[in-house]
């Protein structure tokens, strides 16, 4: 069976969309998934990791749920008048390594009862936690940390974005019990050349390779 990796986030907006470029860019051959995309106005997540990773066409599939509104899922689709059945949401087959994008944090409510952290639950598939490295970044990652596990969610690590911060890094390495994958800081400009140089020299990419293969 393909291996795939789930990227997800302790916050809405931290970078994990040019994370999950990137890595889909280093890996060579994969295939990138959003299964809710919420807000349609402007560049979708989808279309920026295809723009930024220069992934083709036939390996972005496509979203489960696309969603007009800006919001949380469940808000979103109750705007659109729908509701999303999470239980529908299954990873697609595809014949490389597969990144799945999550919305948002981990408890981002999908429905009334159920939020993303429950569907990550039943696929079982191993999550890179992308982390802020700013204020709050030590809570935030903890807890999120702390919700993987209490669902029994494989955690791959955790992956920070923004500035080196040395001492946030290295606690929450020790109390996330937890291997820490790497920063990519933030890029100006944000081209998917510079992007690429950067996470190759951040990120040990046979350590994503070994677990995909």
């Amino acid at each position: 069976m393909t291996r795939r990796l789930v990227v997800t986030g302790t916050d809405t907006g931290i970078g994990k969309t040019v994370f999950s470029a990137a890595l889909a860019d280093a890996l060579g051959g994969a295939f990138y998934w959003k299964p809710v995309q919420s807000g349609l106005e402007g560049e979708t997540d989808s279309e920026t990791v295809q723009r930024l990773g220069r992934i083709p066409p036939a390996r972005i599939v496509p979203e489960a749920y696309r969603l007009r509104t800006p919001a949380s899922p469940h808000l979103a689709a109750s705007i659109d008048g729908f509701r999303i059945e999470a239980e529908a949401l299954v990873p697609p087959v595809t014949e490389g390594p597969l990144i799945i994008e999550g919305a948002g944090g981990l408890l981002v409510p999908l429905a009334a009862e159920t939020v993303l952290a429950d569907v990550f639950a039943r696929w079982k598939i191993p999550v890179v936690l992308c982390a802020r490295t700013g204020l709050g970044t030590i809570n935030h990652t903890l807890l999120s940390l702390e919700a993987l596990r209490a669902r029994s969610i494989p955690v791959f690590g955790v992956a920070f974005i923004g500035e080196m911060q040395a001492d946030t890094e290295s606690i929450i390495a020790k109390m996330g019990r937890v291997r820490l994958l790497g920063r990519l800081p933030k890029l100006d400009p944000l081209t998917p050349d510079l992007l690429r140089q950067v996470f190759r020299e951040n990120f040990d990419i046979g350590l994503f390779l070994k677990e995909l293969a």
